[in-house]
């Protein structure tokens, strides 16, 4: 396992297991499966409905905890200082441990200052070993890194082949915060997986097209939490540490970047309602 070390000095490994969309049900035997092939990064969120899996996942693993890098985030519907703080405790109930290696804000939205300043609480009383963002679009992040106590360790945004995130990173750069990705896959959009320059580059090394694009994104010095609920594919997913892209290769990958979202934008409006709304509604 390949670990980046962020501005505090914690050591986070560079790939994780991420658990959006997988089922209460199944989450607990995909994060046995995870942790037995090799994973050791755990990413979850309070809105995903899957904490409470995890955390029996961990407890069944045999792995010991300090071995483990588990994170989750916490949901606009608990944004605000006296809910956050009352969610991290939860989420530490649901995730049967008595700290956390990593808790991002989930989206920029409703009172995050105050969810930050309890997370920086919970961070000096040691329940957090790191605090951050996800989805924070520069603006926002360095508005937070101007003005926080503690500057936040991890940004997690969307970042894939087709949307490399080069501002953005550059940005986070900057500030000593550590670009994390979700969606390294694009989700199979844009026929992702076939995709001609990514699997002719794969070849050349033996490799599939979703191996060659993490290991674009790790040499960019990117985080990255793949997901699947297949052990095989789980396994394949890991295999990226035993070959080095070329700089031809990754330029003619670099290349594929078109800069946009696949998915939504946080300066659309009608995106920014969704969210919010969402955030209104679903109480976690």
């Amino acid at each position: 396992m390949q670990y980046v070390t962020l501005h505090n000095g914690v050591k986070m490994p560079q790939i994780g297991y991420g658990v959006f969309q997988v089922g209460h049900e199944e989450c607990e035997r995909c994060v046995l499966d995870a942790i037995r092939v090799g994973y050791r990064a755990i990413d979850t969120a309070q809105s995903y409905g899957n904490e409470e899996a995890v955390g029996s996942a961990v407890k069944k693993c045999g792995v010991p905890r300090q071995e483990l890098f588990l994170t989750t985030k916490v949901w606009i519907s608990n944004a605000g200082y006296e809910k956050a703080r009352a969610s991290i405790d939860k989420s530490l109930q649901n995730l049967q441990t008595d700290y956390l290696d990593l808790l991002l804000i989930h989206q920029p939205f409703g009172d995050y200052y105050g969810t930050y300043r309890a997370m920086e609480e919970a961070y000096k009383a040691g329940k957090l070993r790191a605090i951050g963002v996800s989805n924070f679009y520069p603006d926002r992040l360095i508005d937070l890194c101007q003005f926080a106590q503690v500057t936040p360790a991890v940004n997690q945004v969307e970042t894939h082949v087709f949307q490399q995130q080069k501002t953005a990173h550059a940005y986070m750069k900057k500030y000593g915060v550590q670009h994390e990705s979700w969606g390294p896959f694009a989700e199979g959009r844009k026929d992702f997986f076939t995709n001609p320059v990514l699997t002719a580059i794969g070849a050349q090394y033996g490799k599939s097209a979703a191996q060659t694009a993490l290991r674009f994104l790790i040499q960019s010095d990117v985080v990255v939490i793949p997901k699947t609920t297949h052990r095989e594919r789980m396994e394949q997913n890991l295999q990226v540490f035993d070959f080095t892209l070329r700089e031809e290769d990754m330029e003619a990958i670099r290349r594929l970047d078109e800069g946009e979202s696949l998915f939504f934008s946080h300066y659309d409006p009608a995106t920014v309602e969704m969210l919010t709304n969402m955030g209104k509604t679903r109480q976690v």
